[in-house]
C-alpha cells in the first residue's frame, strides 16, 4: 500500500518508517526541510520525500492522490504561544487536502484525555482529533500517555532528574498517576492498526501494564540504575516554580517544561485495553521499557531523540536560512593547523560535544552552558544523540548542525545559546590543513561588547580545540 507519513523527522515518525517499509508499504514522507531528513540508505528506494508545511495550504498540493492510508504525527508544544490555534488550523488544512486523494484510513497519535479538566496541551490534542475525525475517510485515534524509549522526552527528563539528584524536593504533581508505555509498543499499535476495520472511526487508549505515580516512576528508575534516591514533595510549589525546577534540573527548554508541568497535573490512565485484543499486542511494563531503553543507549543505537527536534530550543527557521555564513559586518576567529592523519581528524570532529567535550577547556564550555541556562537558553545538557554519527538538523550541546559531510571533511554548526547576535562554528579540511572558523554577527552595541568581552578566552579555547582535534 501507499502510505503518507507526516512528522517523518520526528521522534515517532523516524521509528515508524522502517516498520512500514518492512511490511512492504511504499511511504511518502512529509517533511518541512529535506536537509533535515536522513533516512537509512536501505530505505531510499522504498520511500518518496516531499516538502510541505501544514500551515501552507498551497504546499499541500504536493501530496500524491494515490495514497491508501496516512499517519498524522505532528505536534507542537512550544514553537508558538498560540500553538493550540495553529495545531487546529494545521489539522483542518490536512483534512481538506485529503479530499483530493484516495485515502481510506487516517491514524492520529494523541494524548490520553479522560479527565474533565485538561491542560492546554492535552486540550489542543483533543481539538486536533475532533478536527481530523470529520474527514471523508476512516479515522482512528490512538491516545498515549508517557512514552518511554531511548531518546524520548519523558525518558531523558526522568534520567536527568534521577541521575543528578540524590535528594529531591519536588512539586506535588509527582503524586499524579499515569500509565507509561514503551516506544516499541507504540510503534506496534500504530503499524498494526493500519487498515484494520475493527479500529475504524474509533479512539483507543494505549498504555503499558503499570499504573504509577510520577514519584513511583522516578524511584523505579533509581532502582533499575542501582541508585538510592530520596523524594520529598512540597504542597506549596506553584506551577511556575515547578516549571523552573524542571527546566534547571533537566535538558528541557522552559516553554516545554511549563507545558509538561501543566499536563502532569492531569491523570493519564487508560480507560480500557480493548485494542490489545483487536491487534494482538501484550504491552510490556515500565521497568522492562526502561531496561530496553538503556540497552539502546549503551549500544549507541538511539534511532531518534526529542532533543533533535526544534522544540528542544525554540529554533523556528529552516536550516537553509543559516547555511550561508555571512562575511560582512561580522567578527571572525580563524585558525589553521597541519595534521598527519586525515581519517583520525575527521573522526575527532565527528565526535565533538556531548560526553567527548570540546577538546579544550571543557570547564569553560560547561560554565558557558550553565550561564546560558540561567538566562533561559538550552545549555549543554542536550548533548548529542549518537557518539559517532552527525546528521543535518541534529542538536549538539547548544549548537544545531547545519551541514555535515564526512567525505568532504566539513561540519558547520549554528549557535542556539542565548546571544546578542548570531554565531557559527565551522570545521573544514583542505589538503593536510584543518581550518576552524568561529563567526559572530553582532546585534547592535551589546553584540559588539559581548564579542570583546569573550575575546580573551577565545585565544586558548579555540587554539586548544583545534590542536586537540588535529593531534
Amino acid at each position: 500500500m501507499r502510505i503518507l507519513l507526516t512528522g517523518a523527522t520526528g521522534y515517532i515518525g523516524k521509528r515508524l518508517l522502517p516498520t512500514l517499509t518492512e511490511q512492504g508499504h511504499h511511504v511518502t514522507c512529509c517533511v518541512r526541510d529535506k536537509k533535515r531528513f536522513n533516512p537509512p540508505q536501505s530505505l531510499v528506494d522504498k520511500i518518496e520525500v516531499i516538502e510541505i508545511d501544514l500551515l501552507d495550504e498551497e504546499s499541500l498540493h504536493k501530496i500524491p492522490k494515490e495514497i491508501d492510508g496516512a499517519y498524522f504525527l505532528v505536534h507542537s508544544m512550544t514553537s508558538n504561544s498560540n500553538y493550540s490555534a495553529l495545531e487546529k488550523q494545521a489539522a483542518k488544512n490536512f483534512r481538506t487536502a485529503m479530499k483530493g486523494t484516495q485515502i481510506k484510513h487516517l491514524i492520529y497519535l494523541s494524548g490520553i484525555v479522560n479527565e474533565d479538566e485538561l491542560s492546554e496541551h492535552l486540550m489542543s490534542r483533543k481539538n486536533v482529533e475532533e478536527e481530523l475525525a470529520q474527514g471523508n475517510y476512516n479515522f482512528t485515534c490512538l491516545r498515549a500517555g508517557i512514552i518511554i524509549g531511548s531518546g524520548s522526552a519523558s525518558f531523558e527528563i526522568i534520567r536527568d532528574i534521577v541521575e543528578k539528584l540524590p535528594i529531591m524536593i519536588t512539586p506535588k504533581w509527582l503524586k499524579t498517576r499515569c500509565q507509561p508505555i514503551g516506544i516499541t509498543d507504540v510503534i506496534s499499535f500504530l503499524s498494526k492498526t493500519l487498515m484494520n476495520p475493527q479500529t475504524f472511526n474509533k479512539n483507543f487508549d494505549i498504555g503499558g501494564t503499570d499504573i504509577l505515580s510520577y514519584k513511583e516512576m522516578l524511584l523505579t528508575f533509581a532502582k533499575v540504575r542501582n541508585l538510592k534516591r530520596y523524594i520529598f514533595t512540597l504542597p506549596v510549589m506553584t506551577p511556575k516554580l515547578s516549571s523552573y525546577w524542571l527546566y534547571f534540573v533537566t535538558s528541557t527548554s522552559f516553554k516545554l517544561a511549563a507545558s509538561l508541568v501543566d499536563s502532569m497535573k492531569v491523570e493519564v490512565v487508560c480507560r480500557n485495553h480493548s485494542l490489545n485484543e483487536i491487534v494482538g499486542i501484550k504491552p510490556i511494563g515500565y521497568e522492562e521499557s526502561l531496561l530496553r531503553a538503556f540497552q539502546k543507549v549503551e549500544n549507541n543505537q538511539i534511532a531518534s531523540s526529542w532533543k533533535d527536534a526544534y522544540a528542544s530550543s525554540g529554533f523556528k527557521a529552516d536550516i537553509s536560512d543559516f547555511i550561508q555564513v555571512p562575511s560582512f559586518g561580522v567578527f571572525v576567529d580563524k585558525k589553521k593547523e597541519v595534521f598527519t592523519n586525515k581519517e583520525e581528524v575527521i573522526d575527532r570532529i565527528w565526535q565533538i560535544g556531548g560526553e567527548m567535550g570540546w577538546y579544550s577547556a571543557n570547564w569553560l564550555w560547561s560554565l558557558r552552558g550553565n550561564l546560558d541556562k540561567l538566562v533561559g537558553g538550552v545549555g549543554l545538557r542536550r548533548g548529542r544523540t549518537n557518539t559517532n554519527h552527525i546528521n543535518v538538523g541534529d542538536a549538539l550541546d547548544f549548537w544545531r548542525v547545519l551541514y555535515a559531510n564526512k567525505n568532504e571533511g566539513r561540519l558547520l554548526l549554528y549557535a542556539e545559546m542565548k546571544l546578542p547576535g548570531e554565531a557559527w562554528l565551522e570545521f573544514k579540511i583542505e589538503g593536510d590543513v584543518l581550518i576552524q572558523t568561529a563567526t559572530f554577527r553582532p546585534l547592535g552595541i551589546l553584540g559588539r561588547l559581548y564579542w570583546y568581552a569573550v575575546l580573551p578566552f577565545h585565544g586558548f579555547i579555540f587554539k586548544g580545540m583545534i590542536k586537540g582535534i588535529a593531534h
